[in-house]
């Protein structure tokens, strides 16, 4: 099988290391079948898309549209913006989990702000008739909980993409851009487990006030979020490719 990529942004090895095993467990994949490139540490390399399956973009503490940006923040959303220039032409496989938001939806007109941000806990997610109607949800239930925690989202779906799910508190939860391209806000990758440790190293990065851990911790602690795992297996599953 081709390999599929894992663009990730995160600088904190624990919080890396954990969304990559995530990534590993939930799609099925062998190490060697999914190829991590952590952006925040070096540049992104040239990517064959022969080469590969498809492209998987993990979380990240970058906010599109934060008014002050890093050097590496600046790089790795020039570079993202670049290889979209390249992948939504060809309607290559892609799946942005929460920063696929900032990036998909950027790349595609968007308006993405702080208006529907959500703190970090689980929601319920519903599918709209076209996500029920489309292949990569076609085994998912109408309504799922996942795990969301982000400062920023889409304030409506990009021009010429398909609204695929929503939740209360955000309008634009998964959209669709062409066939093949997917991004969603929600976190399909998170279990409890992960979303304990992001909770810990992320701490001081404004997710919540300060001294609430605890509280933020027990809110998360009884969640059942194993059905949106299906959409990463999903994902692979209709992908991958010799």
């Amino acid at each position: 099988m081709l390999p599929f990529v894992l663009l990730a942004s995160r600088a904190q090895d624990v919080a890396a290391d954990g969304e990559y095993a995530a990534m590993l467990r939930y799609g099925g994949l062998r190490p060697s079948e999914l190829v991590r490139v952590r952006l925040e540490r070096e540049p992104m390399p040239a990517i064959d898309l022969d080469a590969i399956s498809g492209v998987i973009v993990g979380g990240s503490p970058f906010d599109a549209s934060a008014d002050s940006k890093s050097d590496v923040q600046l790089r790795v959303e020039a570079e993202m913006s670049a290889l979209l220039d390249r992948l939504v032409p060809a309607d290559f496989p892609f799946l942005g989990a929460c920063y696929g938001v900032g990036t998909l939806g950027t790349h595609q007109g968007a308006v993405i702000d702080g208006t529907y941000a959500e703190p970090i806990g689980p929601v319920t997610v519903t599918l709209t008739p076209d996500g029920r109607a489309d292949p990569l949800l076609a085994s998912m239930p109408a309504s799922f909980e996942a795990f969301v925690g982000h400062k920023e989202a889409c304030r409506e779906v990009p021009p010429g993409a398909v609204l695929l799910a929503s939740s209360a508190t955000c309008p634009v939860q998964m959209f669709r851009v062409r066939s093949n391209l997917y991004a969603t806000q929600f976190h399909p990758e998170l279990d409890v487990e992960g979303i304990t440790t992001r909770i810990r190293v992320y701490q001081r990065n404004g997710y919540y006030p300060a001294g609430e851990m605890d509280r933020v911790l027990a809110g998360v602690a009884g969640a059942r979020v194993g059905a949106v795992h299906g959409i990463l297996r999903e994902f692979v599953g209709r992908y991958a490719r010799d």
